[in-house]
């Protein structure tokens, strides 16, 4: 709600975007059953009455913003608490206890006042009071700077927030790049521990589970020295800032973000040598002669087989991110079941797994579907020693995007001499 001949204040915007966000935040953390979240700007005047007892609040006309929740509400003790940093009612991992602490810096530093009401079981209001300006109001539009950086990489988005996530998720895919995603650090390990490419990691400060993602960021980099990391946050100053200065090797990107902002920030850590511009209202920049097509002109339905559920989850999301339609299999009693019953254009499965060889199935199968082109994708070699009685290629762990694209093209379509696997009768 926004009152009429609202005043103007003097303040950062994008501090005070962060301190809306962060108020929304822990009112909608308090509604853990759902509730009502009021927000209104009004004009106000503090008289000498009221600051008689704050020293540091002068007596005056401020600009008002109240945020209100339904939800559960503070006691006494933890309103006395609540503006202290670190200071959260919070389970572990769900919340780092500065929202209400930047926000009470912010509104300081502005020369302003901050106050809460609230009542056990009946919900809380903030109340941020900015000086009133007396000067002309800039009107903030955005600019789009005559395109977007974006890039062919993939990235794994960790956010336990299922709409950001999404929403993050679809962002970075309208900028052209690969993406897969996880909900949490664990969830984020077991990805980067599949074996698929990564090139990016872009993950929330503040993720729920005993494991913190800092920690999952260093680990990740031990799996994969040459992967990116870059921290998305609401809690910039406090959160990984020490002294003024990021930890090393730490890349940040404030909430609330734009597009725009996204964009050059992911590309600016990614590094500008291969980034392209597209319109800043770019749609998805993959043409359709991307995606590989079975000699029927449909799009090529590939069967891929894993015993390891997190490398069989991130391959097929990134053969259907590529355009593929992938059918999972984790055992090949399971993948002989589906060549069975349904057709397939390539067969894409691990050499080592339990109770069957890749190469024992991909045998099998072609008794069973014929013509089916065969891939072995395994962090160990094809046995060379067997002369195998049909065409297959290879691709060794972990593979880049680029790579799998290749290995799915038709022989005749792969350049010699370009050091991606072929396929071949013998050996990859």
């Amino acid at each position: 709600m926004v009152a009429g001949g609202l005043w103007n204040t003097l303040v950062d915007p994008h501090q005070f975007e962060n301190v809306i966000l962060n108020l929304a935040i822990n009112a909608r953390d308090a509604m853990p059953q759902g509730g009502k979240l009021t927000l209104e700007l009004a004009n106000a005047t503090l008289d000498d009455e009221y600051v008689a007892s704050l020293p540091d609040v002068p007596a005056g006309q401020y600009v008002m913003l109240a945020v209100t929740d339904t939800g559960t509400g503070m006691s006494r003790e933890v309103m006395e608490r609540a503006f202290d940093p670190f200071f959260s009612t919070k389970p572990e991992g769900k919340g780092t206890g500065l929202g209400l602490s930047m926000a009470y810096g912010f509104v300081k530093q502005s020369g302003g006042h901050i106050r809460l009401y609230s009542e056990v079981g009946e919900g809380t209001t903030v109340r941020v009071y900015l000086p009133r300006s007396t000067g002309t109001a800039v009107e903030t539009r955005p600019t789009f700077g005559g395109g977007l950086r974006h890039g062919n990489e993939t990235i794994l988005v960790v956010e336990d927030d299922l709409k950001v996530q999404s929403t993050v998720v679809e962002l970075l895919t309208g900028l052209g790049y690969m993406l897969l995603k996880a909900n949490d650090a664990e969830q984020a390990l077991t990805v980067v521990a599949s074996g698929v490419h990564i090139d990016l990691l872009f993950t929330d400060v503040v993720m729920p589970g005993a494991l913190r993602s800092p920690e999952m960021a260093r680990r990740a980099i031990q799996m994969l020295p040459g992967l990116k990391v870059l921290f998305t946050s609401g809690y910039t100053q406090n959160a990984i800032v020490h002294g003024g200065r990021l930890d090393p090797g730490v890349e940040l990107l404030s909430k609330p973000y734009s597009r725009q902002q996204l964009a050059i920030k992911v590309r600016q850590v990614l590094g500008n040598s291969d980034a392209k511009t597209i319109e800043a209202q770019g749609n998805n920049t993959r043409a359709a002669n991307d995606v590989e097509l079975a000699g029927n002109g449909e799009r090529l339905r590939v069967l891929v087989v894993e015993d390891d559920v997190a490398s069989l989850g991130a391959t097929c999301e990134l053969l259907e991110l590529i355009g593929m339609r992938a059918r999972r299999a984790d055992s090949a009693a399971e993948a002989l079941a589906a060549l069975d019953a349904h057709e397939f254009d390539v067969l894409f499965t691990d050499v080592v797994m339990p109770e069957m060889s890749g190469v024992e199935l991909a045998r099998r199968a072609l008794e069973i579907r014929s013509p089916l082109r065969i891939i072995f994708a395994s962090g160990n070699p094809v046995p060379e020693q067997e002369r195998l009685p049909f065409e297959w290629s290879a691709l060794r762990k972990p593979f880049t995007l680029e790579q799998l694209r290749s290995a799915l093209r038709p022989q005749s379509d792969r350049h010699a001499g370009d050091g991606r696997p072929k396929s071949t009768h013998g050996g990859a």
